[in-house]
């Protein structure tokens, strides 16, 4: 007999509204959806029921692999540690972002990079992970042996999405040279000798290989059809680039124009779970808010700070007019998904798979309950 899960009394957000009602799963995939209660099954008693939120950007992996400056945690423990947070914050599909080159050698998420990898491939293949697991490979354009290192994982099945990016200093995310300062000297404990000697190396190596190892990226992931991401795009030009060379999603888009543009182009607009709770960039770029307000903004990412998705959703739908909550929820669920081709998930609708979450709000704070992916609780 197909194992059957009964949710009954719950607001459930569809696509299209909230309905009063019950969700009926058989064998991991949603077979009806009504608007009555159920005699059987687990009464909601008026929670919501949403979609398994769908995380294409985060880099809450590495934390867990080097919790300290100097200190390297095992790597399955670590990586059960990332999956057991992302899967309490109501997160069934994560893309966990790992990064190809630094501006510094000896970063440690290079460094960590092999054992991020495998202890994430061990839990899988053990059927560890309570959340499905994927690969967004991050490429530092300015760092020389990047390209090498794409060309070893791109055939990785579990790679799923690919960005671009350029930190090298006074462009992009830091176009204020104080920002960058700030940022920096904070990040990496530099003196000011320190981080001048950093940004001359950064501007060094972003002049000699920027430019040739972006184009070995978009050909690499151009032959085997991979998603690509823009990262911080900030101006026009920035925009011309990204849609000319395929990107379906825009990172981070630093200015409105740039947002605009790249929504103009067909492109998804995605800012990050933390500039929407806290109504400012971390940067001092434009705000995910601003966007949201203008229309401009399609898709959140939690970044660094899990539980920020489904906060953001129902924030964006309390404070952002014209955002109901369905609106809301695609944002952190079916747009993500159907981005990057998951176009069985993401959404509350018949025959979709049952990645579901129970939701409380407690004086407005929503609160994750439980999780089901393909219809079986997780957390």
């Amino acid at each position: 007999m197909m194992d059957e899960l009964i949710l009954t009394d719950a607001q459930i957000v569809t696509p299209q509204a909230v309905v009063r009602g019950t969700v009926v799963v058989r064998g991991g995939i949603i077979a009806t959806i009504e608007d009555r209660r159920s005699t059987a099954g687990e009464a909601f008693d008026g929670d919501y029921l949403i979609p398994g939120l769908v995380e294409l950007h985060t880099d809450n992996m590495e934390r867990h692999f080097a919790p300290r400056p100097g200190v390297r945690w095992p790597a399955v423990s670590a990586a059960l540690a990332h999956d057991a947070q992302i899967a309490a914050a109501g997160i069934t599909t994560v893309f966990d972002a790992v990064s190809l080159g630094s501006m510094q050698d000896h970063d440690i998420r290079l460094d960590a990079l092999d054992e991020m990898l495998s202890g994430s491939r061990t839990a899988r293949d053990n059927g560890l992970f309570r959340s499905e697991h994927l690969l967004h490979l991050r490429c530092e354009v300015s760092y020389p042996q990047m390209p090498q290192m794409l060309e070893s994982l791109i055939d990785d099945p579990r790679v799923q999405l690919v960005s671009i990016m350029d930190h090298t200093p006074g462009q992009r995310q830091f176009v204020n040279p104080e920002k960058y300062r700030e940022y920096y000297k904070g990040k990496n404990g530099f003196n000011d000798d320190e981080l001048d000697a950093y940004l001359d190396l950064a501007r060094a190596r972003g002049a000699q290989h920027s430019i040739e190892n972006r184009r070995a990226v978009v050909a690499i992931c151009q032959a085997r059809r991979m998603p690509m991401a823009s990262h911080d795009d900030g101006t026009p030009e920035h925009v011309a680039e990204a849609l000319a060379d395929g990107m379906v999603v825009a990172e981070f888009p630093t200015t409105v124009e740039a947002a605009r543009l790249s929504r103009d182009g067909g492109m998804k607009v995605v800012m990050g779970g933390p500039n929407v709770i806290r109504g400012a960039s971390h940067s001092g770029n434009v705000s995910a808010n601003a966007l949201a307000q203008q229309g401009l903004l399609d898709i959140v990412s939690s970044d660094y700070v899990p539980t920020s998705l489904v906060e953001s959703a129902f924030k964006l739908a309390c404070e952002i007019p014209g955002i109901d909550l369905p609106k809301a929820m695609a944002a952190v669920s079916q747009t993500p998904a159907e981005a990057v081709g998951l176009k069985d998930r993401g959404a509350i609708e018949v025959g979709r798979r049952a990645d579901l979450v129970r939701v409380r709000l407690i004086d407005g704070q929503p609160v994750v309950r439980t999780v089901w992916r393909d219809g079986k609780r997780v957390a």
